[in-house]
């Protein structure tokens, strides 16, 4: 199939880097003398025709920025019949060729379940906070938030190492502890609490004393906003009741998505973007662009989305002996 119009869509969370793939795609689709049109609001947009052309000015001054232009939203229509049709009559009408959406796990399920309606190939891009897509070592957006949750923590070190305090702060990461194991073993945490393990508050609290009896007069506990033991405050309340000390709550909540992308998340952007153009030109549908460590792959969507990222047991053995 000899591709000539291109749409492109930003769906579910917002990551950094969004701006960077999207501008990636649109320059490297142009270069290809192929034309660009942008889906505003994700799958939501696609059911109500918001379309708009993209040309290379159109993404100018973009790249360092964090969100998306295209904006995103979560559509709970896209995912009825009813509404896959009305998507489909759209971009139809509109001469649509191929779809590129750049987001997480219920934006490349959209993918999947809207491939199994039409025969518009469909590329997927990794784009969320998270980390936690299978078949890739990185998402968009990941180092970014990384680097804000590690800024937030070292300030919050500061002042719990002048009062004595004992901080529990709360990420993101959804169902996964992607975030908060990085964060964790980057920030120097005394412990990380993820949705991957059981979280024992006994044994909890007998790591904390152990840290008051080895004279250490502050510290911070990550919890992943997953985790089973009900959220940061949930578990600050439950510590307090066998654990004599001053202890605070941080949830650092939605400043994690925004702000400026890190060269890292610019560079993973790009290339994804990139390549996401060469597959779909190339003839490839249903999957996702990924990276292996050295370059980018093709995953299928189907794949991506039956399964789960491994989770890295060896990194949280870490913290075992970085606790100290």
């Amino acid at each position: 199939m000899n591709i000539q119009k291109i749409a492109i869509l930003t769906s579910g969370g917002d990551s950094p880097g969004m701006n960077a793939c999207i501008r990636s795609v649109v320059r490297c689709a142009i270069s290809q003398k192929r034309n660009v049109i942008g889906i505003m609001r994700g799958y939501e947009g696609m059911i109500h025709g918001e379309f708009v052309e993209l040309n290379a000015r159109s993404v100018s001054n973009i790249l360092q920025r964090g969100g998306t232009i295209l904006k995103t939203a979560r559509s709970k229509a896209f995912m009825t019949t009813e509404g896959m049709k009305k998507a489909y009559d759209n971009l139809c009408e509109e001469g649509i060729e191929g779809i590129i959406a750049i987001g997480g796990d219920g934006t490349l399920k959209g993918a999947v379940a809207f491939n199994k309606f039409n025969n518009i190939p469909f590329i997927g891009i990794p784009g969320t906070i998270d980390n936690d897509l299978f078949g890739t070592d990185y998402t968009i957006g990941f180092d970014t938030a990384l680097n804000t949750i590690i800024d937030a923590v070292d300030k919050i070190k500061d002042t719990a190492a002048s009062h004595d305090r004992l901080f529990f702060v709360e990420v993101m990461g959804r169902d996964s502890g992607c975030l908060a194991l990085y964060a964790g073993i980057a920030c120097g945490a005394e412990e990380i609490l993820m949705p991957e393990q059981k979280t024992d508050i006994n044994a909890l609290v007998e790591k904390l004393k152990e840290s008051v009896l080895r004279r250490k007069t502050s510290s911070v506990v990550i919890v992943a906003e997953g985790d089973d033991g009900g959220g940061a405050f949930k578990i600050a309340e439950a510590v307090k009741k066998s654990f004599d000390y001053d202890i605070k709550v941080t949830v650092l909540g939605h400043i994690q998505r925004g702000g400026s992308p890190t060269a890292k998340d610019r560079l993973m952007a790009t290339r994804f973007g990139a390549e996401a153009v060469a597959a779909l030109l190339n003839g490839q549908t249903n999957k996702m662009t990924g990276w292996n460590g050295k370059e980018v792959t093709l995953i299928d969507l189907e794949k991506v989305v039956k399964q789960h990222n491994p989770f890295d047991k060896r990194l949280v053995s870490y913290n075992n002996f970085l606790s100290l």
